[in-house]
């Protein structure tokens, strides 16, 4: 039994939490700092906000780890 689809998307879907909390929270630095709380409930406004406050490596991240999680949920479900 091959179990990399059954374990890929969970280690994906720990660096993308992992990655919403930290663009969260540098988000949440800058200000206005309501914008980390709402961009940790409402996730696709972390990486926009993270943008524009130049936290570009971090919004990549979870870009990244979004798509990847994402592919490896399609990848599983086919499999």
């Amino acid at each position: 039994m091959n179990l990399l689809p059954i374990v890929l998307p969970a280690i994906l879907l720990g660096v993308f939490v992992t990655a919403h909390v930290a663009l969260s929270a540098a988000v949440g630095q800058e200000s206005p700092r309501w914008r980390g709380l709402l961009a940790f409930f409402v996730p696709p406004l972390a990486p926009y906000w993270g943008w524009h406050a130049n936290r570009r490596r971090l919004t990549a991240l979870w870009i990244a780890a979004c798509v990847s999680y994402a592919i490896a949920l399609v990848v599983a479900f086919r499999g």
